[in-house]
């Protein structure tokens, strides 16, 4: 019959077919990559959310501990050593001082080599990028 007549070539089989289906597979990759971001840097949020509250519960109870300690300890340094109180204090306070400063400078270390997204993530991201901007 008239209507079913073949020119030899099937739709979408061009040129143009199949240059518009490449864009349409770069552009479904990217959108997947958008969301594997996504998915990523909210599993890490949720992450260190949670790391962070278990650090500032334990870091609280650490701390009324380590008060109590330090309080009976210079009581301890001035009944022991027969120095005023004031002067126990102040031996406590610089140790105490010492310390937390080592831990404060460890810490901005830690952070400072935090990554939050994978570098394999960045730099599939980064590609698909610059070959949707410049394609060859």
């Amino acid at each position: 019959m008239a209507n079913d007549l073949h020119t030899g070539t099937e739709p979408g089989t061009s040129v143009a077919g199949l240059l518009a289906g490449i864009v349409n597979d770069m552009q479904d990759l990217f959108k997947q990559q958008i969301q594997l971001l996504k998915h990523e840097v909210r599993r890490d949020v949720q992450e260190t959310a949670t790391a962070g509250a278990a650090c500032i519960a334990g870091a609280v109870v650490a701390a009324v501990g380590l008060m109590l300690l330090g309080f009976g300890l210079v009581h301890l340094l001035a009944w022991g050593m027969d120095l005023p109180l004031w002067g126990s204090f102040l031996i406590f306070a610089a140790a105490f001082l010492l310390v937390g400063g080592m831990l404060v400078f460890v810490g901005a270390n830690k952070f400072a080599n935090f990554k939050p997204v994978s570098d394999e993530t960045a730099e599939a991201l980064k590609e698909n990028v610059q070959w949707i901007t410049k394609p060859k």
